[in-house]
């Protein structure tokens, strides 16, 4: 098995020894190859200082000044290390001191310089962890020596040598092309790699699917190896699995099949309800148990494991697993499916949950019923409420009546899941429907408002099932992975504050020190009463932290949740994978009482057990080592899932500019949404080739506003003209033409129609006047805010 020194290193802990036969096994370096690769790789991390040899044995060296981080490079060389650690400093790397490392790579950094107020800390890069780019985009060229590929990415400074192939080079000169890497840069000898496949004459020539998976290295298919392993899992259900299993097969369960999956034709998510003998609801979450079918270390665990999470190219879709294991574990109607279940008890006024159970579980789904299905019962529903005549009412006819008063009661406890998550301060935002095939607060970390109404009903209730995981894992003290969202900086929000009132909307914190969710709930209240709620949505986006996978159970902001996980789509992301390992691990073996001599036992896949546990309920050696292999794998995680988010992102930005180089010339009203000194970005709303509306944002560069000298305020968000009064505000409306289109930077030149645009001129002529200190003030603080603008504009 091919394995990375981070995934090396990851296997040091706690300054503990570590045998080479234990590491050999971790890494499954079974061939002699491998095996001679990691003892190559400890020979040169001891000599180098990383590791120490203490009886044949291993450990890691502690060493101050050393920070891991990941490379984000300009088109200049110069670098920063973007450190994992939350709010910790970016770290300025020279050219001359990256040791051969590129954009994206994953080093050890040694800091030669401390930081100041105005200055990131230097430093100089220690050790390559691990290597990004194991592919890229290039375009041919011809040397007297022999055949280049020239890196298409700016940030890649060099060039590769070619091996001979089977692919004619000799008629793909200046043409696109798909270059493995055989070997980095290795003292003075250049990088070399192999053309994989020609793509065309030019980006544009291209498929855009293909541009994507070769510049992101996704894999396109399964090998033969993963394809036989998937197809050789069993296909029936023994009565041994069935007896070790809460049995389930009697209650009336639904799956709601909606129109963002279908092309995944997965269906991981079930739902039951049914009245208990107290008169209170019992609503059953039911998710398919893949991991009672693909075992840790197993070749589709592997395969499964480097892959990360599904990747979703508008209709096509990069799986975790081959279709045969989808086929096995989708809940489809008409046969019994294994499922990990969470069942909710819950009051029946108000919908508040008291108490729960995660249970192994066999079920049996009785109807699969499709989302304009659910649609129509909904809104036969509310235009029974009205008073209305019912639509769509033969629809609803064709289903059987409990199965429609099954929705209907699903749909209020949904709504009661929505009250209540409102009342502890989770908020929403109004932001463009995306193609996310999950259902859950998403990338963002965030509910998204206005969703579809099934949509809505789903995402409530599997929040519900999540938060009862991971606050029975939380209890336990059972290591897990969990999903957390740090709140914003107070900075930022008290930026995002004045930039609001600029736009006339006065906003205020509960706190000043602080930024709670119920803040973020308020401003958006305020945002749908005025004008420019577009934009004041968007600004307040900006402030959200990423969302990430952690080891330790920590907040999550835009759920306004103390603890939080995610567990309902593990035939999709691996992370959901793991967590159900996780409860199948608890289950299995967990104490569920302090000494084998003590008669009480407690219930370990019940919240009854919380507060009645006063021991560790896994035993010692399998607690430490699955926090040991869960916190190895959670950064890995993390950096896929920004991988995979940009992947899905320079799709839909391709998409974009495909469909504006069509438009090239057209005039457009838009939103100003963001000012710099360099111009103004504006949002404008197009039509595809599919009706659909899709928002494009384009740069009116400042070089195009050729009626006046324009100076930026970045206390306004405003450009200002010295002599016309002219200001292009954040908020304005303003008209625009398609100037120029660049394809594979997926950039859009925008220019100004005839100075057009709804705002206000200055109110005096005198504001510009004597104000040069306060721009430069405002330039420099910019300049030396964050790394980031550095980057962008190099």
């Amino acid at each position: 098995m091919e394995f990375s020194i981070a995934t090396l290193l990851a296997n040091f802990h706690d300054d503990k020894l570590v045998a080479a036969k234990v590491l050999e096994k971790k890494l499954d370096c079974l061939e002699e190859t491998s095996l001679t690769k990691l003892h190559i790789a400890l020979e040169v991390l001891e000599k180098i200082g990383i590791l120490a040899k203490e009886r044949g044995k291993y450990r890691r060296l502690p060493e101050e000044g050393v920070i891991e981080a990941k490379l984000r490079c300009s088109s200049k060389g110069f670098c920063f290390a973007i450190q994992d650690e939350e709010g910790a400093e970016d770290i300025y790397i020279r050219e001359s001191h990256l040791s051969t490392a590129w954009n994206g790579d994953r080093v050890l950094v040694r800091l030669t310089k401390e930081g100041s107020r105005r200055r990131s800390p230097e430093g100089e890069v220690r050790l390559i962890l691990e290597r990004a780019n194991h592919s890229l985009l290039a375009r041919l060229k011809q040397t007297e020596k022999g055949f280049r590929a020239v890196p298409l990415d700016d940030r890649l400074l060099f060039e590769i040598d070619l091996v001979p192939s089977d692919i004619n080079l000799a008629e793909a000169i200046e043409h696109l092309i798909h270059v493995e890497i055989l070997r980095y840069p290795l003292g003075q000898s250049p990088p070399l790699g192999r053309v994989v496949q020609v793509l065309g004459g030019s980006a544009e020539a291209a498929a855009d699917i293909d541009l994507v998976c070769c510049k992101h290295d996704l894999p396109r298919g399964f090998s033969e190896s993963i394809l036989a392993a998937a197809a050789n899992l069993p296909s029936q259900i023994t009565k041994t699995e069935i007896k070790q299993r809460l049995d389930l097969r009697s209650l009336l369960t639904i799956v709601i099949e909606t129109q963002d999956r279908a092309n995944a034709a997965c269906i991981e998510n079930a739902l039951t309800l049914e009245k208990t003998s107290e008169g209170r609801w019992r609503l059953g979450i039911h998710t398919t148990d893949v991991a009672h079918y693909i075992l840790p270390d197993s070749p589709l665990d592997k395969e499964a494991l480097k892959r990360g999470s599904s990747v979703y190219l508008r209709d096509t879709v990069l799986p975790l697993f081959p279709e045969a294991v989808q086929e096995r574990c989708s809940l489809v109607a008409g046969s019994d499916r294994l499922a990990m279940s969470v069942l909710l008890i819950l009051d029946s006024n108000t919908g508040q949950i008291v108490e729960y159970e995660i249970q192994p579980t066999v079920i049996a789904i009785d109807q699969q019923i499709s989302e304009q299905q659910v649609q129509a019962i909904i809104k036969a529903q509310q235009a029974a409420l009205n008073g209305q005549q019912q639509e769509n009412s033969q629809t609803v006819d064709e289903l059987p009546t409990n199965i429609v008063e099954l929705i209907h009661q699903l749909l209020a406890i949904s709504q009661a899941a929505q009250t209540q998550r409102h009342q502890r301060g989770s908020f929403e935002l109004k932001l463009p429907q995306d193609d996310y095939p999950h259902y859950d607060e998403g990338m963002l970390g965030v509910v998204k408002a206005e969703s579809p109404p099934v949509r809505a009903l789903l995402t409530e209730l599997l929040l519900l099932g999540n938060q009862a995981i991971a606050q029975h894992l939380q209890t336990l003290e059972i290591p897990a992975i969990y999903r957390s969202q740090p709140a914003p900086d107070v900075e930022d929000v008290q930026e995002m504050i004045k930039l609001a009132s600029n736009l006339g909307v006065e906003l205020q914190l509960e706190q000043e020190d602080t930024i709670s969710s119920t803040d973020f709930q308020a401003f958006t209240e305020q945002f749908a009463q005025v004008p420019s709620e577009q934009v004041l949505t968007y600004l307040l986006q900006a402030t959200l932290k990423q969302s990430l996978y952690n080891v330790a159970p920590q907040p999550h902001f835009g759920l306004a949740l103390p603890v939080y996980a995610r567990g309902n789509s593990p035939l999709w992301r691996y992370a959901d994978l793991l967590l159900q390992r996780v409860l199948h691990i608890l289950f299995e073996q967990g104490r569920d009482r302090r000494t084998t001599r003590a008669k009480e036992r407690v219930n370990l896949r019940h919240s009854s057990a919380h507060g009645n546990i006063t021991w560790n309920v896994l035993p010692p050696d399998i607690q430490q080592e699955l926090e040991t292999d869960l916190a190895r794998l959670v950064v890995q995680l993390n950096d896929r899932e920004k991988e995979v988010q940009e992947a899905e992102e320079d799709l839909a930005g391709l998409q974009k500019a495909q469909l504006m180089k069509q438009r090239t010339g057209e005039v457009f009203q838009g939103l100003i949404t963001g000012v710099q000194s360099y111009g103004f970005f504006v949002e404008i709303t197009v039509p595809d080739a599919n009706g659909k509306q899709l928002r494009v944002e384009g740069l009116v560069h400042v070089s195009s506003l050729k009626d006046d000298w324009y100076e930026y305020r970045a206390r306004q968000q405003a450009l200002f003209g010295r002599k016309s009064r002219t200001a292009y505000r954040l908020g304005d409306r303003v008209a625009v033409q398609v100037k120029n289109v660049d394809y594979y930077r997926q950039q859009i030149d925008l220019v100004t129609v005839n100075g057009d645009v709804e705002g206000d001129l200055l109110p005096d002529e005198g504001l510009l006047e004597d104000n040069d200190d306060d721009f430069n003030s405002d330039m420099e603080e910019d300049l030396n805010s964050n790394s980031d603008f550095y980057l962008d504009e190099e």
